[in-house]
């Protein structure tokens, strides 16, 4: 069995890297399965070095196409053609790709056209808001894919309520948990301490609020983007506030002169720091997605810096806060979160427990 998996940022490599070492580990036990990974470069990354894929444990790309920094539509439709052209070479039996972005769109529409089976994972995942080019990507990989490998049940819920099953196309849909639960398990034990005190003379307390900001719709945003700061360094009065700065936010905050006096700005860092940072603050304060549930797998609580999220069972228990951008409403949440108590919450299997990976593979065995 042969699997060409498709791959644009380091966090989809991060992803992919817990199937991947699964498809090692069976294929060391016998099993005839090869995975082909490219790289299409949407997203450049200079700390994607040789180092980064030793550290991290995961593949080197055996293709890399270098397409990016361009408009979504000359993005993706190049990504198509070269995609296409690697496809008809390596003839495999199944497409993989992850998540939302244009690598994945781009990929799963190659192999629809070549008619090869597309295994989508993180499926089902739905923000309800089609201004994001992300929401508009994973709607059209959900509806041409063979397999829909789903997180959570409240994706499995949103494909079902769609109607995806009525396509009569043979869809399947499995309920595999989170790879990125996979991941946070993994990486914690490999996780590299952070030193600090070269930022300004500012040392990391051992109680700090993690934070990251970096999406277009906050940081191109200067009425959302000072609302955000003017909360933060209202939190810095009180608990250091640690904040690996996105280069976007930094050419916004350079840009708008907003004030960050309060706050311990330190340069992008590694997914091995990251890990670190994450295990040792008490809070975390973000616009990612994956950050939300990297919080829940390290039992800490969240305050989402967004009007919506793809996460709402972690909502709906209590672990995150959804406050979009309102000052007050951060500062409430973030005073509600000094208050809490333990919360059994974190106890919930919401993700698979660190069990996706093989169950995906196995999968796709069983359906080869």
């Amino acid at each position: 069995m042969k699997i060409v998996t498709i791959l644009g940022a380091r966090p989809q490599f991060i992803k992919a890297g817990s199937v991947s070492r699964e498809i090692l580990k069976q294929r060391e036990a016998g099993m005839d399965i090869q995975e082909v990974i490219v790289h299409t470069g949407q997203h450049y990354d200079v700390n994607m070095s040789d180092v980064f894929f030793e550290e991290m444990q995961i593949p080197k790309p055996d293709h890399y196409l270098g397409i990016g920094g361009k408009t979504h539509g000359a993005m993706t439709g190049q990504m198509v053609e070269k995609i296409e052209e690697i496809l008809v070479q390596e003839k495999p039996d199944w497409m993989m790709v992850y998540g939302d972005t244009n690598s994945t769109l781009a990929g799963a529409i190659a192999a629809s056209k070549l008619h090869i089976k597309i295994a989508h994972v993180e499926a089902g995942l739905r923000s309800f808001n089609m201004r994001m080019p992300e929401e508009v990507n994973r709607i059209l990989t959900d509806h041409i894919s063979s397999v829909l490998f789903c997180p959570t049940q409240t994706a499995v819920n949103n494909l079902n309520k769609e109607g995806i099953n009525n396509l009569k196309t043979g869809t399947k849909v499995v309920l595999s948990g989170d790879v990125m639960q996979d991941g946070a398990l993994f990486y914690k034990r490999l996780q590299k301490p952070l030193y600090l005190d070269k930022y300004k003379g500012q040392v990391v307390s051992n109680d700090y609020v993690l934070c990251t900001i970096h999406r277009a719709e906050n940081t191109d945003d200067p009425k959302r983007l000072r609302a955000i700061f003017e909360a933060l360094n209202e939190i810095a009065k009180n608990q250091q506030v640690v904040l690996p700065l996105h280069p976007r936010t930094k050419k916004s905050i350079q840009s708008l002169q907003i004030n960050t006096q309060n706050l311990t700005i330190i340069d992008p860092v590694g997914y091995l720091n990251m890990v670190w940072l994450i295990d040792h603050c008490t809070l975390v304060m973000t616009d990612s997605g994956g950050l939300q549930k990297e919080a829940y797998f390290f039992a800490l609580p969240c305050i989402t810096l967004r009007d919506e999220t793809e996460w709402v069972e972690l909502v709906e228990i209590g672990a995150n806060t959804l406050v979009g951008v309102d000052k007050d409403k951060i500062l409430s949440a973030y005073q509600a979160a000094q208050s809490r108590n333990t919360n059994q919450s974190y106890e919930l299997n919401l993700y698979g427990g660190g069990m996706a990976s093989k169950m995906i593979v196995n999968h796709l065995k069983k359906a080869f």
